[in-house]
């Protein structure tokens, strides 16, 4: 899995084609961040990604005009009941639900994961057995383990020397007692893209559940969780560029029949009885706009004039995949060329099979003085573990160092990661 970046990856010419379609300058001007950094570049967006002024008016529109608790009968709070409802409207069409009641709000994906594996642990009979990988970050493994207290027996998934989640080695762990499959839809770490439709397809053929974290895909690619045939599906808004916040997605049948905490003058049904208490509602606010920025992105990139909102936020996806799949082939060759040791794909396909998320190290340098030293230049990176510890032993490394993960946006660009090969390619590596 410790692979050199090998020949088939440069693509240079062809990046700055693609590059060429893409309104990289129209996208830039609008992230006001990208302008008041004193020229820092951004490449720890897997940490969290930068908001687009669409998201920052209407936070602030929101504080500004609607500050209040919703329930009200008065019209400020009336107007927050809507911007709810029109939130929810607005993730529905993102992750194609059926029903925006689907959509519950909270605080991270990371709390809505715990949520539902406790419901999950109280509905286990024979059914006791719970899938989980070696790919994901640690909140979608450690939460699922704790059921073991509770009778569950956790079924390990492994990820095999390309960096990848094989569907044929999940099907030879189901069984008449997989009560559910919780993977990610792409790694945090290494950036490998699991076949989530095959999981979906695979799981409920055994009779059991799929629990998706989309918190890394999302930035990077559509989410359709009827095409997936997921049962529940988490991110965190603030990867997808709004506010801190999350939300989940259940399928309603699945919801219906947890068994959740909620006071008694909540309705046991979605989504009142999984959104536990008052949320950062003008952060929700923030989620509807960063629905809208991908809409219009899609609106500069569709040839459909009137498309429909789903249309137009698939026509951004298809955009800003091929784009980032550009930046993606320039980062590999950059790789080559220092001798860095890439963790995860990096053959013929490797541009298909991940997101523009890279783990390395370099020869005889540390992650930390790795990261220091382009700090020192102006770029943001991240070194150590990436929360996904467990994966880092299955790579051979030593968790507390890790090793260097550069993670794009459709924002950055090929001269931003020129820049940094700059800073890599200096001597003393």
């Amino acid at each position: 899995m410790n692979t050199k970046v090998g020949q088939a990856e440069e693509r240079g010419g062809a990046g700055v084609a693609l590059q060429a379609q893409f309104p990289i300058d129209a996208v830039r001007a609008c992230f006001p961040a990208l302008h008041n950094a004193e020229d820092f570049v951004f490449f720890d967006n897997a940490a969290g990604a930068q908001a687009p002024q669409f998201v920052l008016d209407a936070v602030a529109r929101h504080l500004v005009e609607r500050n209040v608790q919703r329930g009200g009968r008065y019209r400020r709070s009336e107007e927050v009941d809507a911007c709810i409802a029109l939130a929810r409207a607005s993730v529905a069409e993102l992750v194609n639900a059926r029903d925006p009641g689907e959509i519950s709000f909270g605080m991270n994906a990371t709390s809505f994961i715990r949520l539902i594996s406790l419901a999950v642990g109280q509905t286990l009979g024979q059914r006791n057995e719970i899938v989980v990988t070696e790919l994901d970050h640690e909140a979608n493994v450690a939460t699922w383990l704790a059921l073991q207290r509770e009778g569950a027996r956790c079924v390990w998934w492994k990820v095999r020397d390309d960096g990848r989640l094989h569907t044929a080695d999940l099907e030879r762990l189901l069984s008449s007692r997989t009560r559910l499959v919780a993977c990610t839809v792409a790694s945090n770490a290494i950036g490998s893209i699991v076949d989530v439709a095959t999981v979906g397809r695979l799981a409920h053929a055994a009779g059991a559940e799929v629990f998706l974290d989309a918190v890394h895909y999302a930035p990077h690619g559509l989410m359709d969780v009827q095409a997936w045939d997921c049962d529940y599906l988490v991110c965190s808004g603030y990867k997808i560029f709004s506010p801190h916040m999350g939300f989940l997605w259940g399928r309603r049948e699945c919801l219906l029949t947890l068994p959740t905490f909620r006071e008694d003058f909540i309705p046991d049904e979605p989504p009142s009885k999984i959104e536990v208490g008052t949320f950062i509602y003008e952060n929700v606010a923030g989620m509807d706009a960063a629905v809208r920025y991908l809409e219009w992105l899609g609106e500069q990139v569709n040839a459909t004039k009137l498309a429909s909102r789903r249309e137009n936020i698939t026509a951004a996806a298809a955009a800003v995949r091929a784009y980032e799949k550009a930046l993606a082939g320039e980062m590999l060759r950059i790789l080559r060329e220092c001798d860095a040791t890439v963790y995860g794909i990096t053959g013929p396909d490797a541009v298909d099979g991940r997101v523009p998320t890279f783990f390395f190290n370099l020869p005889r340098v540390t992650p930390r003085d790795v990261v220091e030293r382009l700090a020192a230049a102006g770029i943001g990176a991240r070194d150590g573990h990436m929360y996904a510890p467990r994966l880092m032993r299955r790579l051979g490394l030593d968790p507390d160092s890790g090793g260097v993960r550069v993670s794009l946006a459709h924002y950055n660009t090929v001269g931003e990661l020129r820049r940094m090969a700059g800073v890599l390619a200096r001597k003393g590596n």
